[in-house]
């Protein structure tokens, strides 16, 4: 907690569970409770993890928020929280029954992260697979938590090919179980490649002439892609990113305005404040003091 009674928000490296294989887990809630309190966690509490968590409600309803959007998630419904989101449950999860799939960045084939857009830094959610996709997502999931709890069964290695292959047709079942506005997953490559980038250097640079030099693009490339990809130009894909950050940064720190423009790239705090208020129609005091009082 901080100062003024407010959560942190708590980094969380990958750390496997004794006896599990490297790279995945797969656990009910009372699992993923016993796990995240086996390592010192509150499990309500704000984190950042450095892995994806694919969570999935059988029976019950469970309440969680991925960057400041709240979720009511019932059975079938799936929640994908990417590396680097902030993500934390808002109700018991003694409530419910479900799944939970933490696996890490670069455990599924290079392939299956290119056709289920697993690398991209946000994902539309809630993903709730329907008709035949729903029904074969339900039974992938069953077999991967089955033949997960089966370690004995099989030489680790073969075991660990196993359940990465049971998981990359699961993630590629929820990637194409609905259709995005573009009929794409993940659009061109040139925006495969710009996000990627962005997701890297927006503290660096906002200016898409910079992101279209340095990956040999035009900005009227950049920007058609980013259009027909994510519904918005390039310039705005950026500054959507950095003000994320921004209120990432308000919420869960006690960082200054001063000091968190500076480490998003502005040249001072009024600018950095006059940038927030134009996208979120408020002053970064503002926001804080809002975002935090609709916190639990």
């Amino acid at each position: 907690m901080d100062r003024n009674g407010h959560a942190d928000v708590t980094e969380v490296p990958y750390r496997a569970a004794a006896g599990a294989p490297p790279g995945a887990e797969v656990l009910d809630f009372p699992g993923l409770l016993a796990r995240a309190r086996g390592h010192g966690l509150d499990p309500y509490a704000p984190k950042r993890p450095a892995f994806h968590e694919l969570i999935t409600v059988k029976s019950g309803t469970l309440r969680a928020s991925v960057d400041f959007a709240e979720y009511e998630l019932t059975a079938g419904d799936w929640l994908w929280v990417r590396p680097g989101q902030v993500h934390h449950y808002d109700s018991d999860l003694t409530a419910a029954r479900g799944t939970v799939v933490l696996f890490l960045p670069g455990f599924l084939s290079t392939a299956t992260v290119a056709a289920a857009g697993v690398d991209r830094p946000a994902a539309p959610n809630p993903l709730t697979p329907a008709g035949a996709h729903a029904d074969a997502v339900g039974r992938v999931r069953d077999l991967l938590e089955d033949e997960y709890r089966r370690l004995g069964d099989l030489p680790l290695q073969v075991h660990i090919d196993v359940v990465r292959h049971l998981l990359s047709v699961l993630v590629l079942r929820l990637a194409h179980g609905r259709r995005e506005p573009d009929g794409a997953v993940t659009g061109s490559e040139a925006f495969r490649r710009f996000q990627q980038a962005v997701e890297r250097d927006f503290a660096r640079t906002h200016r898409v002439e910079d992101y279209a030099r340095d990956l040999g693009y035009s900005v009227r490339t950049l920007t058609r892609a980013t259009r027909a990809a994510a519904g918005c130009g390039a310039k705005r894909f950026i500054d959507d990113r950095v003000l994320l950050e921004a209120k990432r940064l308000l919420v869960h720190t006690e960082l200054s305005s001063h000091v968190i423009g500076d480490r998003l790239g502005f040249p001072d705090a009024t600018v950095f404040t006059k940038f927030f208020r134009q996208r979120a129609g408020e002053t970064p005091a503002a926001f804080r003091t809002r975002a935090r009082g609709a916190r639990p």
